[in-house]
């Protein structure tokens, strides 16, 4: 198992979270685990090679039941979007796109990205794969995330981190603006670079990687 020294100290490294994570995910789609079983797993094919000592058995177990939550949200807002595009009365390409026209306005080094959403519109948004603000300028809306649902009201602004795909249910007549770092002009090009096709994508992965040490080093801190 891969590991480097800093300061004389284990650190975990990414290359080993990422197969931990596969793990857990592969144990997810096979089989549904008690709570203790997966503490119990989650602390054996780690304790012997990362310093989780600090950690207790039920803090394992929730770092494990976050990681399952967020694989099966992920797993039902795909199958969601596939639904609602199916169904009789769902929009894809260029009709979803007059119904929600674009704005694509520039600053330096920003992209600004308008969208307008109707009222009674129910849509589900791509993979974000950038950090950016957002800003609901107009309208009011409910989001669901694997966070849960959260009702906004404009104005408003928030911060969108890697990974979140959302359904969304304008209430009003909605106006939604996002803003991307970004040294590109065309588009298209852009999209590539702030939008993932699945959750797959490594930007995406190193997000959980992330946020899988910061629940870590969290713990660490509280029990010391």
């Amino acid at each position: 198992m891969e590991k480097k020294k800093t300061n004389n100290e284990d650190e975990i490294t990414e290359e080993y979270i990422l197969t931990e994570i596969e793990k857990i995910k592969k144990q997810v789609e096979e089989v549904s685990l008690a709570r203790e079983k997966t503490s119990m797993d989650f602390v054996n094919c780690t304790n012997t090679s990362i310093p989780l000592s600090p950690i207790s058995i039920d803090d394992t177990g929730k770092i494990s039941e976050t990681i399952r939550n967020k694989v099966k949200f992920r797993n039902y807002i795909t199958k969601f979007e596939e639904d609602l595009a199916n169904s009789p009365d769902g929009l894809v390409g260029q009709a979803l796109e007059r119904l929600n026209p674009l704005k694509h306005s520039f600053a330096d080094g920003c992209y600004i990205r308008e969208i307008f959403n109707p009222a009674g519109e129910l849509i589900v948004t791509k993979i974000h794969k950038q950090k950016h603000p957002f800003f609901l300028m107009k309208g009011k809306m409910s989001i669901l995330t694997e966070k849960g649902i959260e009702h906004i009201e404009a104005p408003y602004h928030g911060i969108t981190v890697p990974g979140t795909k959302r359904i969304i249910y304008a209430h009003t007549d909605c106006i939604f603006i996002t803003v991307h770092a970004t040294d590109y002009t065309d588009v298209a090009t852009i999209e590539k670079e702030i939008v993932a096709e699945n959750f797959n994508d490594p930007a995406i992965t190193k997000e959980d990687v992330e946020t899988l040490k910061e629940n870590v080093n969290m713990k660490k801190q509280i029990k010391e």
